[in-house]
């Protein structure tokens, strides 16, 4: 199986991830918690949300400094805990679901689930609220403008200016060479092009704006349809020789298609606000004391 060709944009820097043996999971010590900030005791109709329980519930709440962090993760534990005296108070019974790997659900979990299930109902959008979703969202239900592409990549033989400078050249005499035929392009880059593209004569496939890097895809729209540029472009890389096959232009999907989904849309959008209520409501009958729960977080 031949390589990603080079100018897909696969230099972005992952995410470093943590080790097993840093988190705890290879059998060392628990990971050390954060120290918890000078914040009033959090209590939710007397109970207490205790602090290493905040502390434990940090790393679901990113924030850009640990008091928002901890404001966040001890109001998380607030909603829960009045969820789950909700439930209680109901006589609620706990009927954990398995998941596809066969992992039990907690019963909290269950229980917190089943007073929301049976509590909240929303509301189910009609058709006409659909049909004025999409007619003032239409750019949402558009297909992505293709681009059928080619490349012929010269790569430098040194990284100092004179083999910058010799790779820029050939890839200028091969432009100049290939012109707009297809068929001398596709035998240039088999016999010239460093990318492993070169084994399907510099095809790319069709690519969408984003895929590839900046200033390849700003020179591809300039092109017309069934050219090669004259002017070599620079990449990392080193030098590329482009040819545009075609643009395949994106459309808008009839709101026919689309219905289905514009209705789960604002259905979930609908009982995420409905729920804001329900939990606000409790704790506005309830006593919940060093965390604010609102309708609006």
């Amino acid at each position: 199986m031949s390589r990603k060709p080079d100018v897909l944009d696969l230099d972005r820097p992952r995410p470093e991830m943590p080790s097993a043996c840093a988190s705890g999971g290879c059998g060392g010590p628990e990971p050390l918690l954060p120290p918890p900030p000078s914040f009033s005791e959090v209590r939710v109709n007397g109970i207490e949300i205790a602090p290493e329980a905040i502390a434990r519930e940090i790393q679901h709440h990113p924030a850009p400094d640990m008091e928002t962090a901890w404001m966040e993760a001890a109001r998380a534990l607030a909603v829960r805990e009045l969820l789950l005296q909700e439930a209680r108070r109901l006589g609620l019974e706990a009927e954990p679901e398995e998941d596809d790997a066969g992992r039990r659900e907690p019963e909290d979990d269950a229980l917190v689930r089943a007073v929301l299930e049976t509590q909240i109902e929303p509301e189910r959008p009609d058709d006409a609220e659909c049909r004025r979703y999409y007619d003032a969202n239409r750019g949402r239900f558009r297909t992505p403008d293709l681009f059928e592409a080619a490349h012929i990549l010269i790569e430098p033989e040194t990284g100092q200016a004179d083999g910058w400078s010799t790779a820029e050249r050939r890839a200028r005499d091969i432009a100049e060479a290939v012109g707009d035929d297809p068929a001398a392009f596709a035998a240039a880059a088999r016999a010239h092009s460093a990318c492993a593209s070169a084994q399907q004569d510099g095809a790319l496939g069709q690519v969408r704006r984003g895929e590839l890097v900046a200033e390849i895809q700003s020179a591809l729209e300039q092109l017309a349809d069934g050219s090669t540029g004259r002017e070599p472009v620079r990449s990392r890389f080193g030098w590329h020789v482009l040819r545009l096959q075609r643009r395949i232009t994106g459309r808008t999907l009839p709101y026919e298609v689309v219905r289905g989904k514009i209705g789960e849309m604002l259905e979930a959008r609908s009982w995420t606000m409905a729920s804001a209520r329900y939990v606000a409501a409790l704790a506005g009958r309830g006593c919940v004391e060093g965390v604010i729960i609102g309708a609006n977080g």
